[in-house]
């Protein structure tokens, strides 16, 4: 390849802006990337209070109504499933087993989504069949949401 052929090539390359992915989720790539480089520094000093502390302040900064639901959340996932270790994937509180993250709380204004969203990983027994859901949509948490939540909380760390 000659040199003016590999230049007018790279001045295409610049020239074009990349749309794949929104400036939210630019931001979470981001926000893992500290995650991990953060997780690395603490290494095996890590533990369940660090998570803690950094969830709930991850939790203090979201809107009153998402703050609610992942108040509420927290202690739900915390009383219904102690062994579950609270931590940030992605810039939003989780909770993981033996390192790897059961289930997620996404604030609606994260993705700029017009409602929350309690998410389970594949690591998650939820398994119902050949489909089930592992993703919930909220707007408020009434006593029959949190006793659901609790059932599947439970059932996911079985």
């Amino acid at each position: 390849m000659t040199d003016a052929h590999k230049s007018a090539k790279s001045a295409t390359a610049i020239d074009k802006t990349f749309e794949g992915f929104s400036d939210e989720e630019r931001l979470a790539m981001k926000e893992r990337h500290q995650e991990l480089k953060a997780a690395a520094r603490r290494g095996s000093r890590a533990d369940k209070a660090d998570g803690e502390a950094e969830v709930l302040a991850k939790i203090a900064e979201m809107a009153d109504s998402d703050r609610a639901m992942a108040e509420r959340l927290h202690a739900i996932v915390k009383d219904s499933a102690p062994d579950l270790s609270p931590r940030l994937w992605y810039g939003m509180p989780a909770y993981a087993k033996d390192g790897n993250v059961i289930c997620f709380f996404q604030d609606a204004a994260k993705f700029k989504a017009r409602y929350a969203t309690l998410g389970f990983s594949d690591k998650a027994h939820l398994d119902d069949g050949a489909m089930w859901p592992n993703s919930y949509a909220l707007t408020e948490l009434t006593a029959a949401d949190e006793a659901r939540i609790v059932e599947l909380v439970k059932k996911a760390v079985s």
